[in-house]
């Protein structure tokens, strides 16, 4: 039975991910800083008949990652597929002039650095068993800009280019690692873009070629199809999952 981590599985795309990778039978270990929201994913998983446990991580704090990377080895063996999916918005509509730097340093720890420590840990334990997959969570905001949010603009491009980094390190050790970049969907932190503002959510709606927002199960769907084995040839690959966002 495949071994899957999911980073930020409490809500959103964490959890989208974490229950469909369930639907088809995989051991689902849902990491979240936030318990309650962990714990939440794990009783979906288990009241619809799948496997899941809950185990706590911050994934900026590097003794935190690898308490989690112990406890999974020690549990499970092995780590057959990671989602690094633990991200923050940061300070939304605010120009760069007027960023402050103790925000910014909290967005690059969370969807920078903890990506990175994540993607240490994990490829660690999979060189050590000869296989894995590594899927990390980026945004179209990693492929163009978002203005007024350069924290978040700058983690996202980081975490495609950490992607790409790690793909032609690990080509040959029979790990791949990709990254998936989806625009505006339909999760709790797109609800609070959308609360700073009345008319936020139909100017986003309006930025999307497809007039619509995008659902966590579809980018759920890529996720597990690049773990999978059917994504075999596939690495270093950044999959778009925007509406045509990045298209024009």
């Amino acid at each position: 039975m495949p071994i899957i981590l999911i980073t930020g599985a409490g809500s959103g795309l964490g959890r989208a991910a974490a229950l469909q990778f369930a639907r088809q039978g995989d051991q689902v270990i849902v990491s979240d800083i936030h318990a309650a929201g962990g714990h939440a994913t794990v009783e979906m998983i288990r009241q619809a008949g799948g496997l899941a446990d809950f185990m706590a991580c911050n994934v900026a704090s590097e003794t935190e990652v690898a308490a989690l990377m112990s406890a999974i080895k020690t549990r499970f063996g092995r780590l057959d597929a990671a989602v690094n999916n633990a991200g923050i918005g940061g300070k939304a509509l605010t120009p760069t002039h007027q960023y402050s730097l103790d925000t910014y340093e909290q967005v690059m720890a969370v969807n920078a650095t903890g990506v990175f420590l994540c993607m240490k840990a994990e490829l660690a334990l999979m060189l050590e068993q000869g296989s894995g997959a590594v899927v990390n969570v980026s945004s179209a905001a990693g492929l163009i800009a978002m203005p007024n949010n350069v924290a978040y603009t700058a983690s996202k491009h980081a975490v495609v280019g950490m992607t790409r980094a790690a793909a032609l390190e690990y080509a040959r050790k029979n790990i791949r690692v990709n990254a998936v970049c989806p625009a505006f969907t339909d999760t709790p932190m797109v609800d609070e873009l959308i609360g700073l503002h009345e008319n936020m959510e139909q100017k986003l709606v309006q930025s999307i070629p497809m007039k619509r927002l995008g659902r966590p199960e579809e980018i759920a769907e890529a996720i597990v199809w690049l773990c999978s084995d059917k994504s075999s040839f596939v690495t270093g690959h950044t999959l778009v999952l925007d509406g045509g966002v990045t298209a024009g």
